[in-house]
């Protein structure tokens, strides 16, 4: 094997691919990356137990097509400290070499006939823009549990309706619960419907790295869900178990209805919190009255407050709490200038929608008995 490629196209594909090699693993192979070249391309793979990852990338040249397997971390490492500008890369015999502006580098070659074969990509069942699926995702992973005591907390639900044309990615941990849906094309008419449960990192990983614009073929079978966009795929196994259904738990009958300036209230619940030890509540109250929300947190002497513009509906007063952590996470998951709250009392159930009231993004808070400040 032989071929010049440019540094940045290399460390590009080099670091996608390597982002599924385990940290540690007993099977030295698995921390390899495959390096195969041929028709003027470099095509680089990893994969582990959970997840596996392929690029293509143009090369500028391909001298002598082949494969090579070399440690993958190490040479995420070189490719990031090599010269810019062109690469050569060969195959020396047990060594696989590269170099640039008078900079080399010699890596020792893995044993090819040890690496397993990738996993192919399930069946495609449609796809969705690229840039409105990696903000859904960041949008409902902060809700996602972080205790693998309870894998299935961890991952996001991604359903699929063919009939409604949607894709549905919810997420939980138990005291949250958040839910966002968006368009979705089917790869066929009367596709299949669909739905799973996907680690929440990883899939998290995946959205950020295929890119902002285009469309995201998504594939699924009984074990694994797979991505393609833009020459890159990769694959994931699913979690077992499901979430619990937030149909029936997002349903409140006759709730307080408030609407706040949503940058204000980001700013002030960021603001009161720095007196909020370890994971004491943001206690706001909202007043018909004055058309205000009071915003406090602390005790006794340490406390902080804020004032903000605010109409409510439904109630003449609300009070509620909640963990400063996670309220600070639902509100930055919104992007509309204005919010929505829907509340039904102190340690009761919450929700924060955009102001326009659409069900396309909700967040489910369970509020906290305000404390005695």
């Amino acid at each position: 094997m032989e071929f010049r490629i440019e540094r940045s196209a290399l460390t590009e594909a080099v670091s996608w691919a390597a982002r599924v090699l385990p940290v540690r693993s007993p099977v030295p192979v698995l921390g390899g990356l495959l390096l195969d070249t041929g028709d003027g391309r470099l095509r680089v793979s990893g994969l582990d137990y959970e997840a596996s990852a392929r690029i293509d990338v143009e090369a500028a040249e391909v001298l002598r097509p082949g494969k090579v397997l070399v440690m993958g971390r190490r040479l995420l490492d070189i490719c990031k400290v090599l010269p810019e500008g062109p690469v050569e890369c060969a195959v020396e015999g047990s060594r696989f070499t590269v170099s640039g502006d008078g900079a080399r580098f010699g890596l020792s070659v893995l044993p090819l006939d040890d690496y397993p074969a990738l996993p192919s990509l399930p069946q495609v069942r449609g796809a969705v823009e690229a840039a409105e699926f990696a903000a859904a995702v960041a949008d409902v992973a902060v809700a996602a549990g972080r205790d693998d005591t309870l894998p299935a907390l961890t991952g996001i639900r991604l359903g699929l309706d063919a009939e409604a044309g949607t894709m549905t990615l919810a997420a939980t941990d138990r005291y949250r619960f958040a839910v966002r849906t968006l368009p979705w094309k089917a790869a066929a008419a009367g596709g299949e419907s669909a739905d799973v449960l996907v680690s929440a990192r990883r899939l998290t990983e995946i959205a950020r790295s295929l890119g902002r614009s285009g469309l995201v073929s998504v594939a699924l079978d009984a074990g694994s869900a797979g991505f393609e966009h833009a020459g890159m795929r990769t694959t994931v196994r699913l979690l077992d178990g499901r979430l619990p259904r937030h149909d029936k738990l997002f349903a409140m009958e006759s709730p307080a209805v408030a609407v706040v300036d949503r940058a204000r209230l980001v700013e002030a619940v960021r603001r009161v919190s720095v007196v909020a030890d370890g994971d004491s509540p943001v206690q706001m109250a909202f007043s018909a009255a004055d058309n205000s929300v009071h915003l406090q947190a602390g005790y006794e002497d340490d406390v902080a407050s804020q004032r903000l513009p605010a109409t409510l509906e439904g109630a003449r007063e609300m009070t509620v709490a909640f963990n400063p952590g996670y309220l600070a996470d639902a509100l930055a998951s919104f992007e509309e200038p204005s919010l929505r709250l829907l509340m039904m009392g102190a340690g009761q159930r919450a929700m924060v929608t955009g102001a326009a009231g659409s069900d396309a993004h909700r967040h489910l808070l369970m509020s906290v008995k305000p404390p005695l400040l």
